[in-house]
């Protein structure tokens, strides 16, 4: 069975507070109609500090469509291939073990994708298998590990990379009066997370044991990008808070496929897209709050950031020395869709074996 390695995650340097940011939104919207209300929600959001891959004044400048991919490719390719090599040393291999990269990014767009650059550029064989993920948003992350081992369950001795870059302060649109828009300048914030998913070689991490989705029927508007002259254009329907009333049976019902008791686990790495997803799985689920208390702490410190939150949790698990031998958890993320993506596992130590001969065979090294 296949096992999630400790992740790596990287912050860009420029940080924003949220002291900041209610008093931009007083200076840059003071006439709006509905200030009040979208200060209170940015107040409430639980978000402290986020990271930006430009100054402030650079992102509340927008100057084309353009000029904003181009910031993102050029960003990209400055910040993940150094994420990816903390990773493929987390799980002690490297990028010539690698053969798929999974690249998500519901941000910029590129194509070739950046997997294409990153084997030219990293020493991947060109024969490793490429998968970009672009319009699962949020979920992707949790879409990324769930496709990784679905690849390691059919090749039981494959590798696979995982990327999530995403620079949400490059999808800011200063004309976007709405609300929900509003809110969303306060919420989410920039990182790269990068993590390898090992086959039969055993290592430290989550040993993957069942995958699921789940999309909630006539949902798939609530979340959504308008894309326009000026770029992505995010909508936020203000239902989305409720949705874990109809999420959290379906992590229930996941579970209970494999016999297992959702309100009973060992850990909970989940999407936090807001303070009320987390504050519903606890009524629904009936956790107590510090079952999410990673999730929470990326929310707090990192804001939304998109597909990386789940691998921003899931380090802080790490880095917080694990769970018990073999017990179990949950990984889910949520996104556009209303989509869930669902992962159950265990708790492993490392239980890696000397390699085989047969895998020599299959796979020369440095060739």
């Amino acid at each position: 069975m296949a096992t999630l390695c400790r992740p790596a995650i990287a912050v860009p340097e420029h940080v924003i507070t949220r002291e900041q940011t209610l008093e931009l939104a007083r200076e840059l919207h003071a006439g709006h109609p509905q200030l009040g209300l979208a200060l209170r929600l940015i107040a409430n959001t639980g978000v402290r500090t986020r990271h930006l891959v430009q100054p402030i004044e650079d992102t509340l400048r927008h100057p084309g469509f353009t000029e904003r991919n181009a910031r993102y490719e050029v960003e990209a390719k400055a910040r993940v291939p150094e994420t990816a090599r903390r990773a493929l040393a987390h799980a002690e291999l490297t990028p010539r073990d690698i053969d798929m990269i999974i690249y998500v990014s519901c941000t910029g767009f590129m194509m070739p994708s950046m997997t294409a650059w990153l084997i030219n550029t990293m020493g991947f064989r060109p024969q490793t298998r490429q998968l970009p993920i672009a319009q699962l948003g949020c979920a992707a992350g949790g879409a990324a590990i769930n496709r990784a081992h679905d690849f390691c369950t059919a090749y039981p001795q494959a590798n696979v990379l995982i990327l999530c870059c995403e620079f949400c302060s490059l999808c800011y649109q200063p004309t976007d009066l709405e609300v929900g828009n509003l809110l969303s300048n306060g919420l989410f914030g920039d990182a790269v997370a990068a993590a390898v998913v090992r086959g039969d070689d055993g290592g430290t991490g989550v040993r993957l044991d069942h995958n699921a989705s789940h999309l909630v029927p006539d949902t798939e508007e609530w979340i959504s990008y308008a894309v326009r002259d000026t770029g992505f254009h995010f909508m936020l329907d203000k239902r989305v808070p409720g949705t874990m009333a109809d999420l959290a049976p379906a992590l229930r019902k996941v579970a209970e496929l494999r016999g297992w008791d959702i309100s009973g686990l060992a850990f909970y790495i989940v999407h936090a897209g807001g303070p009320r997803i987390l504050d519903d799985l606890c009524t629904h689920l009936k956790l107590p709050p510090v079952m999410f208390r990673y999730s929470r702490a990326t929310l707090t410190e990192r804001g939304n950031i998109a597909s990386a939150v789940i691998f921003d949790a899931l380090e802080r698990f790490f880095e917080d020395g694990g769970a018990d031998h073999a017990t179990q958890g949950i990984i889910a993320g949520f996104g556009p869709g209303i989509t869930a993506e669902i992962t159950l596992g265990a708790w492993v130590t490392d239980e890696k074996p000397a390699e085989s001969p047969a895998r020599q065979l299959v796979r020369p090294r440095g060739k």
